[in-house]
């Protein structure tokens, strides 16, 4: 057995060959996709901004907007004589000894060249009797600098400014960015298509019925299409396989022609009716199988590249339902973000953070362990996990009211309530 770590070095350095010879970026299709369509798809382009932002010098405070060369000590004079607001700018020119009655975000005239807030000046006579459609004067009651409360033409982006590099993955804020750019189409690479496969004679689909106590529903399906979702890929559903031979070659010569990665949950034992790793081996390769962790120890990354232009990579899960969700978080999705074209930086992280432990909990040196438990946080910011009191693989009810996966490393034993230990929260509780 390989460990975790070995494993996905492994995994990475296969996809880094993938996206070098195999599928190389620049060979990549690509899609118009919308403005609004786009999170979470990745960018085939280079983002250069249009215009200048800001496009013009806008003032940053509601106050009165000084023309060139104006007195700004306190006590000073300034006759108004006009006003600015946002998307209504004043276009004549102030004199010196002038300005301009200005608002958040309006136009700063050419003429003018430093904001003073409103709460520093005062009215030069009775505010009651000010008529403000005529010139009035005001009288600053602080000091104020040249340039201040000014936002400058460019002073953000610059004209032809690179703002977002190829191989982006497009979040929220990079929808703000390119909403205030004006631009509602982004070019983004095409979703890769993922096959997903189910084995076994046992299995049922969602709204069939269980004609027998032997049967149990595939469950294992629903959970990988929830757990890829946020994904920009493409499923394609291949349905259950039986545990026969020809069916799975059968299944599998289809998928590999097809899509681009083949996902299987069961069947990667080595029992005498699983299949699924002589297919493997007949269509392609098989690079490793069995990992050092627990659950999913019978975890198959392989290919399949026989009669075909590219490899499809292939991964085998177990058909536990907790083996299946430890596998495609651990190694299966930060695969198909490396697959995606993204960029390092813009790959999700897997956040691990330190909790003490409220419990005794058991484990055998060997393997590096994800045991579910429920995380907390007390009002000062520390963390304190419980961990379940059953961890079978088959439990599926310990899963859903966990939180979190503590993972303790391959080398470690028991450990004891008050051990510090890594907690990865689950990724659905933080996004």
């Amino acid at each position: 057995m390989i460990t975790t770590e070995q494993l996905r070095s492994a995994i990475q350095q296969r996809i880094a060959i993938y996206n070098q010879d195999d599928l190389p970026l620049k060979n990549r299709a690509t899609q118009n996709c919308a403005l609004l369509d786009s999170r979470n798809h990745i960018l085939a382009e280079y983002i250069i901004s249009p215009f200048a932002v800001p496009r013009q010098n806008i003032s940053a405070m509601d106050g009165y907007a000084m023309a060139h060369g104006s007195t700004l000590s306190k006590g000073s004079i300034i006759e108004i004589v006009g006003e600015s607001q946002a998307g209504s700018p004043y276009t004549d020119a102030v004199k010196k000894g002038q300005g301009i009655r200005i608002f958040t975000g309006a136009v700063v005239p050419d003429s003018c060249d430093t904001v003073i807030m409103q709460e520093n000046t005062n009215f030069a006579y009775i505010k009651d009797s000010l008529d403000k459609t005529q010139p009035y004067e005001i009288i600053l009651s602080k000091a104020a600098d040249v340039d201040a409360n000014i936002r400058k033409q460019g002073e953000e982006i610059q004209h032809n400014e690179l703002v977002l590099q190829q191989g982006k993955r497009i979040n929220p804020a990079d929808i703000s960015l390119l909403a205030n750019l004006g631009i509602d189409k982004v070019k983004v690479f095409k979703p890769l298509t993922v096959g997903l496969v189910a084995t076994g004679d046992e299995l049922v689909a969602l709204g069939g019925k269980l004609k027998s106590l032997a049967q149990i529903y595939n469950s294992n399906t629903p959970t990988m299409k929830s757990l890829l979702e946020s994904l920009p890929i493409v499923i394609n559903d291949y349905g259950i396989i039986p545990d026969d031979l020809n069916k799975t070659t059968k299944a599998v010569t289809k998928a590999m022609k097809e899509c681009d990665v083949l996902i299987s949950t069961a069947g990667v034992s080595v029992g005498d009716y699983d299949f699924l790793t002589t297919v493997i081996e007949d269509l392609g390769q098989i690079n490793h199988y069995k990992v050092a962790m627990k659950p999913g120890k019978p975890f198959v990354f392989g290919e399949l590249n026989k009669g075909i232009d590219k490899p499809v990579l292939f991964f085998g899960l177990p058909g536990n339902p907790l083996s299946t969700v430890v596998g495609a978080l651990q190694f299966v999705i930060p695969a198909l973000w490396q697959m995606s074209g993204v960029l390092a930086s813009e790959q999700p992280m897997q956040l691990t953070v330190k909790a003490t432990l409220m419990n005794d909990v058991k484990k055998s040196v060997g393997r590096t362990d994800f045991q579910r438990g429920v995380l907390s946080q007390d009002k000062d910011g520390s963390y304190q996990v419980e961990c379940s009191s059953k961890q079978d693989s088959h439990r599926i009810k310990q899963l859903s009211h966990a939180n979190c996966f503590i993972v303790l490393d391959q080398d470690s034993g028991n450990v004891t309530s008050g051990d510090i230990v890594n907690v990865q929260p689950f990724p659905w509780l933080h996004k």
